[in-house]
């Protein structure tokens, strides 16, 4: 049986975007992807407000620390602080291989940290590993909302 998992990837670099969703694409995900380019419009879209009062609670967050507006720890610290949505697994999904950003993500409850290869058919190892684990495995939690 195939699970509908619907991920929430925040990401501002257009390239990474693409790179992102067609990596996805090769590894069969064809769930509902949803993507965001600041911190800000991830939590419109996570609390519902304005353009994105209608969107369905994602069940699983791809999330870039480097964000403009708000970045990706901060967006991280809020979702992980609101009762309703603290239960989303977060994945850091980033470029930096910083140990300060790996370690402040994890002191803000990220589920796992991730570093971007650059190499495509590396990033695509991960993007598979992602599926693997995170749709295929993981019992993930339904949020009404």
């Amino acid at each position: 049986m195939k699970k509908e998992v619907n991920i929430l990837l925040v990401e501002d670099n257009e390239g990474d975007i693409l790179l992102t969703l067609e990596a996805l694409h090769e590894a069969k995900i064809h769930n509902e992807i949803n993507v965001v380019k600041d911190g800000d419009a991830a939590l419109d879209y996570l609390h519902k407000r304005g353009k994105y009062e209608n969107a369905e609670t994602p069940d699983l967050i791809l999330l870039d620390i480097n964000l403009p507006k708000i970045d990706g720890i901060e967006v991280l610290s809020r979702i992980k602080a609101d009762e309703q949505l603290m239960v989303i697994p977060v994945v850091m999904l980033t470029t930096s291989d910083s140990e300060k950003d790996i370690f402040e993500s994890y002191q803000s409850h990220a589920n796992c940290y991730i570093t971007k290869p650059v190499n495509f058919e590396n990033f695509m190892d991960v993007i598979q590993t992602i599926k693997d684990f995170w749709i295929n495995i993981v019992q993930l939690p339904k949020i009404d909302g």
